[in-house]
């Protein structure tokens, strides 16, 4: 199962957040991530951080779909694409109501409808094609003229069965937050396989976001996403994934425990049908140092002896902790 991480990007000077990408590129990750959540633009980050981080994939983990027009989001993904030359995970959501309407002014009637438009016209555009869309949810007619880049790979935070439906017919694949294990194996990945099958698409990819925290003090990274997250709870899409889990609210979902545990809790989400992995340290600066630690991967170059990235599984990385790397 590839990793990536998560880079902090809320409150942090952007100098910060290159650091954080300069740290994934040493200790071997596949690949950072950015959020859009009212911080640094994900994009137009991703396009200077892939400097400080040569060689690793970029991801948006998500972009809110209604505040971005499709024909401006493909123009900004292929533009990121072809500056970095590094493979694109283009993920983008729904979002919230009271984000929506609240924050943005715009009308969240029909959410599954708008995500199935939308996904309708990005798709083409990515593919340097002609969108002509002229939904009940919004028009996308046009196309972006950016020659010889890549079409990024497009995902989605779905988690209802009508949006992860419309993902699997229409993307290739999720990105999910809060879902563990048993959200994973019995609902999400067969829900999601069995659309894209029934579009003739490839098998979906099934990237998962996970809280991490390896830690001596279980309870203090749990009682923070609880209190920090709580309102989660509220989001019926959310929890349905909480009862499926049983888990209570968004601190029940937090993998926190010492390595051996982490570990095993990760290989429980690769059993259940997860390819990629996206690390979100939580805890304190000490914990989520040694969350990062765990998923290091470093591999001593045949010529120098000196360490560098390289791409092994997560049952490796305790002994090459041990060895001090």
């Amino acid at each position: 199962m590839r990793t990536g991480i998560l880079l902090d990007e809320i409150g942090v000077p952007f100098g910060d957040v290159v650091a954080q990408a300069k740290e994934a590129a040493r200790l071997g990750y596949d690949s950072i991530w950015l959020a859009q959540r009212g911080g640094w633009d994900a994009l137009t980050a991703l396009t200077a951080l892939s400097a400080a981080a040569p060689g690793l994939a970029l991801g948006t983990s998500v972009v809110p779909t209604y505040s971005r027009h499709p024909i401006s989001l493909a123009a900004q993904a292929l533009t990121l694409q072809a500056a970095t030359g590094a493979p694109v995970s283009l993920g983008v959501g729904l979002s919230h109501r009271p984000i929506i309407e609240g924050q943005y002014g715009y009308s969240f009637d029909r959410p599954v409808r708008h995500l199935r438009e939308y996904l309708q016209a990005l798709d083409p555009l990515l593919h340097h094609e002609k969108a002509d869309v002229h939904g009940e949810t919004l028009t996308a007619v046009g196309t972006v003229e950016a020659p010889g880049a890549e079409p990024p790979s497009v995902l989605v935070g779905a988690l209802s069965p009508l949006s992860l439906k419309v993902t699997g017919a229409h993307s290739d694949g999720v990105a999910s937050t809060w879902a563990g294990p048993r959200s994973l194996a019995e609902y999400i990945v067969p829900t999601l396989t069995k659309a894209a099958s029934d579009a003739g698409r490839a098998a979906p990819r099934i990237v998962t976001g996970q809280l991490i925290s390896v830690t001596d003090d279980p309870d203090g990274p749990r009682n923070w996403v609880a209190e920090t997250y709580g309102m989660a709870a509220n989001i019926p899409a959310y929890q349905a994934i909480f009862t499926r889990d049983r888990v209570d609210g968004p601190g029940g979902t937090v993998i926190a425990g010492d390595e051996e545990f982490v570990r095993a809790r990760i290989r429980e989400l690769e059993e259940a049908g997860a390819t990629e992995l996206i690390v979100m340290p939580v805890g304190t600066a000490e914990e989520q140092a040694r969350t990062r630690e765990l998923f290091a991967c470093r591999i001593p170059t045949v010529h120098s002896g000196h360490l560098q990235a390289g791409k092994c599984p997560i049952d490796s990385h305790l002994p090459a902790l041990q060895q001090g790397s």
